[in-house]
This record gives C-alpha cells, structure tokens and sequence, in this order.
C-alpha cells in the first residue's frame, strides 16, 4: 500500500515530533516551537491579554498543557475546538530515589504514572526526561532535562528463577520495576548526575518532575511499510495532527482552538487536566477582549463544537475477538468514531452525523469504535470536559495496536487522514441554537 509525497512527509514529521518529545514537557515546549514559526504570539495567564482579530495567540499552563487559537479577521460566532493530551503512561522518578543493593549496584526508586503494560519496559534501553527546579537569587527556575543517550535498564529476573514468567506473571512494581541506574555510589550520586547534565550545582536542586522513556525511536515496518511504530502514539499521534490543523487554520466564522490537555492517563483532576478550568478560562478571556457578556459566551458554545481526540484500539491480530462483532477498526482505514452508550465517550446521534459530514467533505474514510457488551473499556478527556465546558462533542481518534506499551503500533495513512480533516474543521463553523439542528459552514 504506496504513500504518497504529502504521507510521507507527514510521516516523518510526525516521527521527528514523537522522538524529541520524551514526556509531556517536551511535546509541549515542541508545539510552542512549531506555533511561533507559524506567527502564534505568546499570551501568559499571569499577564492581562490583548487580542486582535486575524491575529494567532497560545498559552501555556503547567509547561505541559498548551491551548493555542486562531482568530478569524471578522466577528465570531463560536469555538472551533479539538483537544487531545500530552501524557503517556510512563514511570515517575520518586524523591529520594537511589537505593544501593549490596554495595554493587545502585537503582532508582519509580513508581508508575497511568495504567502502563509493564512487561515491554524490561531488558531495554531507557533514559530520562522530564523538567527539574532550581534555586535562583530571587526564586525558582525550571529547566528541562532530556538525557539523550542509553543510561538505564530495567533487567528480568532469569526464567529460572521465574518459571511463572510466561504463565500470567503479576510484575510489583515496587520490587520488579526499578531501573539500574549505575554501579554502586553515595548517597547524592543521582542529584549530582542531574547537576552534572544542566550544569547547576546539586545543591541548588530544589525538586524534580523526571520520567523514564523507551529510546527506541520512531520507525515504519511491515512487507509494505504500512505500519508506523513508537512510543506515546497514545496520544502524541492526534496531539501532532491536531497542532498541524491548526497551523494551517483560515477561521471566518469561528475561532480556531487547538487544546492539549495534560494527565489524562491519571484521571484529569489536576490544574492543567480537562476537568480544569484551564479552557474554559481560555475562552472567557477571548469573549472578554472583545467586549462581548457572559450571556454571549453561553450563546457561542451553541454555535461551537469539539472534538475529543485520542486514539482507539485497533482489532487485534492475534485476539479478533477482543473486538465488537460489528464494528471492527482497523489500521490505515480511517479516523475511528467511538461510542458507548454509558457516556465514557461524549459521541451521540448529532455529533455523530456532524463529524461524519467533515470525513465526507475531506474525503477521509472514517470507522466506528465500540466495546464489546461484556468488557468495560477506557474512558477519555472529552466528557471530562464537558463538565466545564459543555457543547456538542465528538469522540474520534487513530486506530492503533498495543496501547499504553512504551512502543506502540499505528498506520502510515491514518495521521493524514486526520490532518486532513483538522484542517477542514479549524477552517469551518457548526452553528446551532440548542434545539437539534445545525448548519455547517464549510472553509
């Protein structure tokens, strides 16, 4: 199955994007590169906010959620939204982390970040990313560290002293999943590591938010070179097509709004989560600058929509029946709509059928995701939300294989699909007052 020139390129960026972006810090700091080459002006909360209409403004909250906008050169009716996250299930540095065994050896105390498939995070190279805080003479000041080199691992025990290894072997992750960090030293060896990396003294290491990842890069596989294989495409892969709509947004009628949420995998309660106050702040703030009243506000989440975008699971090669008998998404065929009939996803009858129309118009194929009637399945950000900003939502993401590994499987075709379709939607308006009827303005 041949890409073309514009896959290809799409491809590769998506594979440069995933492999310097280790954890949520550096595929925010990522995007905020990418937005200022395209004429994205820094805002910042702290700070009071003056926009111009046809101007493209982002903020920042956390360092590692980032909401950026478009504003169409005319009055606005409504939110042109579409949201995903940048965490992954991923091993969290704790304080006081080092802990020597026998004077030989000296591994790090972790402790797991979301719901994680363990076993693929042994016997290979890994390192560490993550943000670290240091003293100043007036305050504090935060830094990113990326270790970019292979400096940890996290080894097996021997099957022979494991023989229920390949029987449903339960890992700990207190006792199973620390890494190896070096031979033995003194206490203080990590922080002087960290110190040594940033060039700072160890003492004026105030804290740390530091993090494991895979070092395999980015790569494409299969007899056709169909497959497209990483870490964190769950849900860097949507982040990425979302950030790639929005850079190319023409809005007329609406205001573009490309919204990366962090801590998904952990529930989303925090500061900078999609149940926070994080976009609806955002949008107060635009209705504000335009001298328009909180009844006005209300009146543009009737005229606006979201949509929820993280990735889907794919039917399994090796266990089809995992899947629903009926609707069955597959790789490379097409942005996935999911359902489910207890509100884990936001997708109804109306949301449905809008965001169908744009696969249409975009001539993207589209496919549909629910879980079998006796399994529970995930839950994602978009009803999450809603309950801060509520609007019609759909969720829609890229089908992909092993979920929450640290390396992950997806379809070369599928980021197009959804670049696509972004960039149509970023560009369009759904209008409606709240009573079941819509009208789409396609760009």
């Amino acid at each position: 199955m041949p890409i073309d020139k514009e896959e290809q390129s799409i491809n590769r960026k998506l594979m440069d994007f995933l492999d310097q972006s280790p954890n949520a810090f550096f595929a925010v700091e990522n995007m905020k590169q990418a937005l200022e080459k395209g004429g994205f002006k820094a805002l910042y909360e702290g700070e009071a906010w003056k926009l111009k209409a046809g101007e493209k403004y982002y903020v920042t909250r956390n360092g590692s959620a980032l909401i950026a906008f478009v504003l169409p050169k005319g009055d606005f009716k409504g939110f042109q939204m579409m949201a995903s996250h940048s965490d992954s299930p991923v091993f969290k540095i704790k304080a006081n982390a080092e802990i020597g065994i026998d004077k030989e050896y000296l591994k790090l105390n972790v402790e797991k970040y979301g719901g994680m498939i363990c076993s693929p995070w042994l016997d290979r190279p890994l390192s560490l990313a993550g943000r670290v805080i240091c003293k100043t003479k007036g305050g504090v000041e935060t830094k990113l560290l990326n270790v970019d080199r292979d400096l940890m691992i996290i080894p097996n025990l021997a099957i022979h002293m494991n023989r229920e290894v390949n029987d449903g072997y339960a890992f700990n992750a207190q006792k199973d999943m620390l890494p190896l960090f070096s031979s033995f030293q003194e206490k203080g060896a990590f922080l002087e590591f960290i110190g040594k990396e940033l060039g700072v003294k160890p003492e004026d290491i105030l804290d740390t938010d530091l993090f494991l990842y895979n070092r395999e890069k980015a790569s494409i596989l299969g007899a056709k070179e169909e497959y497209l294989c990483s870490g964190r495409l769950d849900d860097l892969q949507c982040g990425f097509s979302s950030l790639q709509g929005i850079l190319a947004a023409k809005p007329k009628h609406s205001v573009a709004v490309h919204c990366v949420y962090d801590n998904e995998e952990v529930g989303s309660g925090t500061k900078q989560g999609a149940a926070s106050t994080f976009l609806k702040d955002v949008l107060m703030r635009i209705i504000r600058a335009f001298g328009k009243t909180e009844d006005e506000y209300l009146q543009a989440l009737q005229n606006s929509f979201l949509l929820s975008a993280d990735n889907a699971h794919a039917v399994h090669p090796n266990q089809p029946d995992k899947a629903d008998p009926t609707n069955r998404p597959y790789i490379n065929k097409g942005i996935v709509i999911k359902y489910s009939a207890n509100q884990k996803y936001t997708t109804d009858g109306i949301s449905g059928a809008i965001f169908k129309q744009f696969c249409e118009k975009a001539k993207v194929p589209f496919q549909i995701f629910t879980n079998r009637s006796d399994m529970l399945g995930g839950s994602t950000l978009g009803n999450i939300s809603n309950s801060q900003v509520a609007l019609n939502t759909v969720d829609i993401g890229l089908a992909q294989l092993a979920m929450h590994s640290p390396y992950e499987t997806a379809g070369v075709k599928d980021t197009g699909y959804m670049v696509e379709v972004a960039k149509l939607f970023y560009s369009s308006s759904v209008l409606g007052r709240g009573d079941g009827n819509y009208e789409i303005l396609f760009s």
